[in-house]
């Protein structure tokens, strides 16, 4: 393969699965910048690391593996240098399922899906993306019965997220 040819393959296969950096990235980036950051530096990853693509794998479970290890390795890192932080906690929007209002809703459900740990966000990315289990087992490096009990623990943490999200907005 020339190297025109390898350039259009990657590109086209970017094209085609350009959602799952951006699902990523929306979860692991808070401000738009951050996500535009992030974004940049998973495609950068993958063009390093697509000469050794074989196959092997879905090119979808491959491009969340290196799309999640990049975010969670770029959060790592932010984590240690210091950063701003702010006073004063803001709860978020209460999700409401008859709710008309999507957005809001989708706001909502990543808000809650934000407090949750690195691994947390990269289980319930996959669980969303209908991943089978199988696929998350290879994709995150964790056992299949290890991730049913995680996702069962996460489910639960988001219900009382959510919970608490709407007694502190039914307060004022």
């Amino acid at each position: 393969m020339g190297k025109d040819q390898f350039q259009e393959e990657f590109l086209k296969l970017m094209n085609e699965h350009a959602g799952i950096i951006h699902k990523v990235c929306r979860l692991y980036a808070n401000s738009e910048t951050d996500r535009e950051d992030l974004h940049q530096e998973i495609l950068i990853q993958l063009w390093k690391s697509f000469p050794k693509f074989r196959a092997e794998s879905k090119i979808s479970t491959w491009m969340y593996r290196i799309s999640l290890n990049t975010a969670i390795s770029n959060l790592r890192i932010q984590q240690r240098s210091p950063r701003i932080v702010e006073t004063e906690w803001v709860p978020s929007p209460v999700f409401d399922p008859n709710e008309s209002n999507k957005e809001a809703n989708l706001k909502s459900m990543y808000d809650a899906i934000s407090t949750l740990s690195e691994i947390e966000k990269a289980v319930v990315i996959l669980y969303l993306e209908e991943k089978s289990y199988e696929e998350m087992e290879e994709i995150l490096g964790m056992s299949q019965g290890n991730l049913r009990v995680k996702m069962n623990r996460i489910k639960e943490k988001l219900r009382k997220i959510m919970v608490h999200s709407q007694s502190g907005s039914s307060m004022k």
